[in-house]
């Protein structure tokens, strides 16, 4: 309770801090919803003339992008720290949590939160969730309900273990932001599309490299089973809502190993 508690405590810190300008504040969470509703809106009227994509009709391709929107948005509000490691470590400042009696996760993670990206990526993840699901049949019910649960926040950790396997390369390569360029947001263009449209190799990567076919691609076949699901192991659909869980304990592990080498930058 005292480090729940605690954590409140810096959220509430760093929301006035974000949020001391109250109309800038709202602007900069608008032109970050705008910003990515603009590639929505576009892909939007390409399917009005092409109408499918390998069998996926726009609400169902709305359907894959809110996942990627909402999970982002969650996961941009507890592991922003992680996002921006980087730059702890690049000016010494990671140096004094080292010194404090708290767990150094809990300190990067509540440190820092943004909130522009966290409510510009998650409420246009929820507007998309709201009107896809409203006109794709999907027959909800309790198991239905509780797998999409659990499948949100499998991605939300699936990208949370992206970054803190990143933050772990840090302690040796310092400077990363090129290969998290790469990794993380060069791939997500891929992950608003299904899967089955792309090559062999790129397939290979959304699967077992970056993993965000099952952020969004596996839990939505879980819910409409497309024809195209017959091209992969059918297990894939009923993990989806796992992986993060195992993903991230894996990408802990890794850290508390990779931590054994940082050396401090300085200041």
């Amino acid at each position: 309770m005292n480090t729940l508690a605690l954590f409140l405590h810096y959220s509430a810190i760093t929301m006035k801090s974000w949020f001391q300008y109250k109309v800038d504040a709202i602007l900069r969470s608008l032109a970050v919803f705008l910003r990515e509703a603009s590639s929505i809106i576009i892909i939007y009227f390409m399917l009005l003339k092409f109408e499918t994509i390998n069998g996926w009709n726009v609400n169902e391709l709305l359907f894959l992008f809110s996942f990627i929107f909402f999970t982002y948005g969650l996961f941009i509000l507890f592991f922003t720290g992680l996002r921006d490691f980087e730059g702890l470590v690049n000016k010494g400042t990671f140096d004094r949590f080292l010194l404090r009696p708290r767990g150094l996760i809990f300190q990067i993670i509540a440190c820092k939160v943004d909130w522009f990206a966290a409510i510009g990526h998650g409420t246009l993840g929820w507007m998309l969730f709201i009107y896809s699901a409203n006109n794709i049949n999907i027959e909800w019910n309790y198991l239905t309900i509780t797998y999409c649960t659990f499948a949100i926040i499998s991605g939300v950790l699936i990208q949370g273990a992206l970054f803190l396997f990143l933050a772990s390369l840090s302690f040796t390569l310092i400077k990363i932001s090129n290969l998290r360029q790469m990794l993380y947001w060069n791939t997500r263009k891929f992950a608003g599309y299904p899967i089955s449209i792309f090559h062999g190799s790129i397939k290979f990567l959304l699967i077992y490299i970056v993993p965000f076919a099952f952020v969004n691609y596996f839990p939505a076949q879980y819910l409409l089973r497309k024809s195209d699901l017959a091209d992969f192991p059918i297990m894939y659909i009923y993990i989806a809502p796992l992986v993060g869980f195992v993903l991230y304990a894996l990408a802990y592990c890794y850290w508390i190993y990779s931590l054994k080498f940082y050396k401090s930058t300085g200041n």
